[in-house]
Parts: structure tokens; C-alpha cells; sequence
């Protein structure tokens, strides 16, 4: 079986957010950059259980990015997957990203396409879908667990007030979140393998970019803390009814 996962980068969950050029551009100055969470616990470690269990499956991450994701691809690698391809190219459109994926995919006739369910810095959580319509594939979001029987695979999502169990023939793209896979952390032995794994650079399709930044915008600053005697019950009621639900 050869698995595909999407692997996007993202700012450390830290970093201090600030913006440039007017509030049109995101300040990297200083910003650790880290493997989006969903891509990494739960795509990339589903795919990985799946390889332990069949040790003649293939794993290939696949980025849309420039020279400087390439520390993320290769912590990627150390974790377990087998070869990298990023795509040359920085943007953050996601009709643009997901095309340049399928392009990837269409190339490598995957049985199965991972990816997280968002990225925590622009909680699109719109690629994966993209990706399967581009691809004509079958879509299954919000993944909580995926069980595999020859090529048939078990799909349990999460949806509102419960959750809802699919039956779907490979190739299948998944979206995956909480509960797909346990988080894990590269061993030494996967860290040095990781500088050798085969690292692909391709020039991305001509493809239309949908989708213009005009500005970013900090959420207001949090109010300050206000303390209330406790014997002064009256004003505590009046706080309440006047401020706090209009917060």
C-alpha cells in the first residue's frame, strides 16, 4: 500500500504573533516553526501504525513550501515516512496548495491520502476535501479512527452529538483530529536515518491562485481582572448583569 501524508508548517503554538506590510504579511521574525499538530500526531502516526502492520507499505509526506520547511520534512522523516517531495512554491491559498498536492498524487497513485484535519494557524480545513475532488476520490473528514481490511477501510468520524462509522474502498482521502493515532517523538536511530531519506524538490503545475490576503487582525486585549469583596454581594450581581455577559 502506498500511503501520501500531508504535511503543512506552522508556527509554534508560542510564538508571539505579530504582522508586517501594513497588517497584510505574518512577522517571522523569531517565530519557531514546528510540523502542524494534526498533520504529525495524527495523519503521519496512522500512516506509520499502518506500516508496522504491514511492513511492505510506503510512506510518502508531501509539503507545499520553500526551502526553509525543510527541517519539518526531515523531523517528518525521522518519525517514520519513507520519502519526501516538496513542492517549490509559498502560498497560502488553499485551492492552490491542495492542487499542487493532487498533482503530487496523481503522479504517485496512492491508495491512501492522510492529512490533518486543519492547520493550526489558518484553521482552513478545507484541503482535504479539495484534494479528494481534484482526485475524484472519496472523502471522509474529521477521522477519529481507521481500521484497514485488505482494501476496504473502517472510517469512525466525528459529528455533531455523535459519531458516524464509514465503509469506503481505497483510494480514500482522510482528514484526521483527536483519537486517530498517539502522538510520538523521533528516536535517534530515526533522526539519522532521517539525513539520508530521499528529499524530491518539484516545481509546482500552473495553477490560478484564488485568494488575496488585504489584511490580519489581532483579536482584542483581554480585560483586566476585576476582584469583587466578598461581602459586597450587590456589586458582584451588578458586575454580572451589566459586564460579564456582555463579554
Amino acid at each position: 500500500m502506498k500511503i501520501l501524508v500531508c504535511i503543512s508548517k506552522t508556527p509554534d503554538t508560542t510564538a508571539k504573533i505579530a504582522f508586517t506590510d501594513n497588517n497584510t504579511k505574518f512577522d517571522v521574525n523569531g517565530v519557531q516553526w514546528i510540523i502542524n499538530p494534526y498533520d504529525e500526531w495524527y495523519a503521519l502516526v496512522r500512516a506509520i501504525e499502518l506500516k508496522e502492520a504491514d511492513p511492505s507499505s510506503i510512506i510518502h509526506l508531501v509539503t507545499v513550501g520553500g526551502a526553509d520547511a525543510e527541517p519539518i520534512i526531515r523531523k517528518a522523516l525521522a518519525l517514520g515516512g519513507d520519502e519526501a517531495i516538496r513542492v517549490n512554491a509559498d502560498s497560502h491559498d488553499s485551492f492552490y496548495i491542495a492542487s499542487q498536492i493532487a498533482e503530487v498524487a496523481k503522479q504517485g497513485s496512492y491508495d491512501l491520502i492522510l492529512t490533518g484535519k486543519e492547520t493550526i494557524d489558518y484553521n482552513g480545513s478545507s484541503i482535504g476535501g479539495m484534494v479528494a475532488e481534484l482526485l475524484d476520490l472519496p472523502y471522509v473528514s474529521l477521522a477519529t479512527k481507521f481500521e484497514l481490511a485488505g482494501n476496504k477501510a473502517t472510517i469512525t468520524r466525528e459529528i455533531e452529538g455523535g459519531e458516524e462509522v464509514n465503509e469506503v474502498e481505497l483510494p480514500v482521502v482522510v482528514s484526521s483530529q483527536n483519537g486517530m493515532a498517539e502522538a510520538r517523538i523521533p528516536n535517534m536511530r530515526g533522526i539519522m536515518a532521517a539525513r539520508t531519506k530521499p528529499l524530491k524538490v518539484v516545481e509546482p503545475a500552473a495553477v490560478d491562485t484564488l485568494t488575496t490576503v488585504a489584511g490580519f487582525g489581532l483579536p482584542p486585549a483581554k480585560a483586566g481582572v476585576k476582584l469583587v469583596a466578598a461581602d459586597n454581594v450587590e456589586e458582584l450581581v451588578r458586575l454580572l448583569h451589566e459586564e460579564a455577559k456582555a463579554i
